[in-house]
């Protein structure tokens, strides 16, 4: 009860029927250095930045969006946290928009966001959408678009999906930089997170069926609460965030499979001071992992590696 008093939304108990793999490790990071406060994002537009993503086809831009509440926007960023543009993404709507992910196609070369509509703080919706844009290109003529004069993506894909046991609330997404799979980590008050998947031939004239792999828990109370996440660009690293700490788990290097990743220990990645942190993600040259914060002015948080 203390933490349906303390944080917004209650999680459903529930049992599992996969058992949880791993056993947090409650030991720090040895492969980052402290947190450095790079930048504040000054822009009134964004107030509750819910996800992060580092392009890849835009040097040195990040991706955030807002919470629920505000309309299909999508803000450009530098590491200081100064706005480089606003789109309207066409076809999308923003009912809960959670996390944010930056995919390249290694056939095509072409880049995409995945936006994750999947809060689902009351359990009401059994549907959720996934919003796969084309990334727009970021020029210094954009600095001066806003909500009100924002510039218009392409058309949106949805990508509809169900998990396979019941509602849950999420607000974590990331996409596999290779696959194209899609991982969608929920968020539990009562026990671990559990991880779902959606491989990359999804449908889009139906809704999909997620695939359960994996329950995951960090070292922190609640284990499973968790508020975004992302997948390394070299496809071996997962950084996961709560309103804590970021957590990281590796690839083994004998790894056949991704997904043997979630059977790994997780270890702290401290991120400091944040507000109410709910995004996290890796730099596109996988030298440092990035986090922001929801609330106005929040810091441009920067943990580079040793």
């Amino acid at each position: 009860m203390f933490f349906c008093l303390l944080f917004t939304g209650c999680s459903a108990v529930s049992s599992s029927d996969i058992g949880n793999n791993n056993k947090p490790n409650e030991k720090n990071s040895l492969n980052y250095q402290k947190p450095q406060i790079i930048g504040q994002i000054s822009s009134k537009e964004i107030t509750e930045s819910s996800g992060i993503a580092a392009s890849r086809c835009n040097k040195g831009v990040l991706w955030t969006h807002n919470d629920s509440g505000d309309d299909a926007f999508i803000f450009a960023l530098n590491d200081k946290g100064e706005k480089l543009g606003t789109w309207k993404i066409s076809g999308a709507k923003n009912k809960d928009w959670e996390d944010i992910a930056a995919f390249q196609d290694t056939k095509t070369g072409k880049c995409f966001l995945y936006i994750g509509d999947i809060g689902n703080n009351e359990r009401t919706k059994s549907e959720m959408t996934i919003y796969r844009v084309a990334e727009p290109k970021v020029s210094d003529a954009d600095k001066i678009s806003s909500a009100k004069n924002s510039s218009k993506t392409e058309t949106a894909d949805a990508i509809k999906f169900e998990y396979p046991d019941m509602r849950h609330d999420a607000e974590t997404l990331m996409v596999h930089p290779e696959t194209g799979d899609i991982y969608i980590l929920t968020k539990r008050l009562s026990g671990a997170s559990g991880v779902y998947k959606l491989a990359a031939d999804y449908s889009l004239e139906k809704s999909n069926t997620l695939e359960k792999i994996a329950d995951f828990s960090v070292p922190a109370i609640p284990n499973g609460f968790l508020t975004g996440g992302d997948i390394s660009p070299d496809g071996k690293r997962v950084v996961i965030c709560d309103y804590f700490s970021a957590y990281e788990i590796v690839l083994p290097e004998n790894a056949k499979n991704f997904d043997e990743i979630w059977k790994q220990k997780p270890v702290i990645v401290e991120l400091g001071e944040r507000e109410q942190g709910e995004a996290v993600g890796y730099s596109a040259d996988e030298k440092a992992i990035f986090a922001t914060s929801e609330g106005k002015n929040s810091p441009i948080i920067k943990v580079e590696k040793k």
